[in-house]
């Protein structure tokens, strides 16, 4: 196993910093470029689309170094679908109701090919059955909870992390800390659990882990430096392949949920706060938390620094404590996404009179 991860993460780093470099002086000679002054930049144009290379990449290492399991194949058929779908997004900008119906479509399709939701083992010690009720037709059988919470699950991880891409490079590194922890996490598994089956799974969602941490790498540090731009379909792919490793896992929906706990919790805050002020949910604004971190008259940089570092702890918290410290922590972290915000503007304002 360890000459295997390892191997990976040469075979990776190394072919990604290769695809990255090359693929970016080809941009610029095809003028793959972005229009700056569209979103009100002062900057000359980069290379746009990078994100093309990104899942190209994940294609070729996930090909010649995961085993090809059903599992794989139906990663890669999805990774498709949602690709041409975000990339249509992308240059005629989708509205958001037609978006919503396309990712619940894709939910659908997804569920229907077996990749979905049968049980959760939740923080209160007892499993959800949700395959107990269902429909009926001849030989085929939909059961509506599994259904629904499949559906549910898909669109609500896609639009909720989505939404933390509106500052440069912050899906890059909330992304590569988030395969981090899914790795760590199954690691532990690995050796706690000596059941066949979940080795085996643990050891693809581990390679799996390994090989997009080590290509986002040289994506994110090139996007700090903002040389190119990799646009909404890489955020969709992404948080498409974190949302299927809860399911693929075995039901780990709150293990996998642990790894952007603010980011869901901030996207539950917006959309009831949209509601409440009958708002259409789905629309753009500046109620996210960096927004309103940026508001209290942080820097961008401050502010990411504030999110990585709690994420980060409340990351490696959730991995070692038991059901009931996660409650708590869940707690802290509601806490932190709504009043942390208003705490620091209203410091920093007696601090400024």
């Amino acid at each position: 196993m360890i000459e295997k991860l390892i191997l990976i993460f040469f075979v990776s780093i190394l072919l990604s910093t290769i695809f990255v470099y090359i693929t970016k002086k080809l941009f610029y000679k095809l003028k793959i470029l972005d229009n700056p002054t569209k979103y009100w930049h002062k900057r000359d144009p980069i290379p746009h689309s990078m994100w093309v290379i990104f899942v190209v990449l994940f294609f070729i290492l996930s090909f010649f170094l995961i085993e090809h399991t059903q599992k794989l194949y139906l990663l890669w058929w999805f990774w498709l679908l949602i690709t041409f779908v975000s990339f249509i997004d992308d240059f005629y900008f989708l509205s958001p109701k037609l978006r919503l119906l396309i990712q619940i479509i894709i939910a659908w399709i997804i569920w229907i090919t077996s990749i979905k939701v049968g049980y959760i083992s939740n923080i209160f010690w007892w499993v959800i059955d949700l395959n107990e009720y269902f429909l009926q037709f001849w030989d085929f059988k939909i059961y509506l909870i599994s259904f629904l919470f499949t559906i549910f699950w898909y669109v609500f991880i896609f639009n909720s992390l989505n939404w933390s891409d509106w500052i440069v490079w912050n899906t890059a590194w909330i992304s590569i800390i988030s395969f981090f922890v899914i790795f760590l996490l199954w690691l532990k598994l690995y050796f706690l659990d000596n059941y066949i089956w979940w080795k085996e799974n643990a050891l693809f969602i581990m390679n799996l882990s390994i090989i997009l941490i080590w290509v986002l790498i040289p994506f994110f540090i090139w996007n700090i430096k903002e040389k190119f731009l990799m646009w909404d379909s890489w955020t969709m792919f992404l948080w498409f392949i974190l949302a299927s490793l809860a399911i693929i896992s075995g039901g780990k929906i709150w293990s996998v949920l642990v790894v952007f706990w603010i980011y869901a919790i901030d996207a539950l805050y917006v959309i009831f706060k949209r509601i409440s002020i009958w708002k259409n949910p789905l629309l753009w604004d500046n109620l996210h938390i960096h927004y309103r971190l940026l508001d209290a008259w942080l820097s961008k940089m401050q502010t990411l620094s504030i999110i990585y570092i709690f994420s980060f702890i409340f990351w490696i918290c959730s991995l070692f404590l038991d059901k009931w410290w996660k409650i708590i922590l869940l707690v802290i972290i509601t806490f932190f996404v709504i009043f942390i915000p208003q705490i620091i503007k209203k410091s920093l304002k007696n601090e400024k009179k």
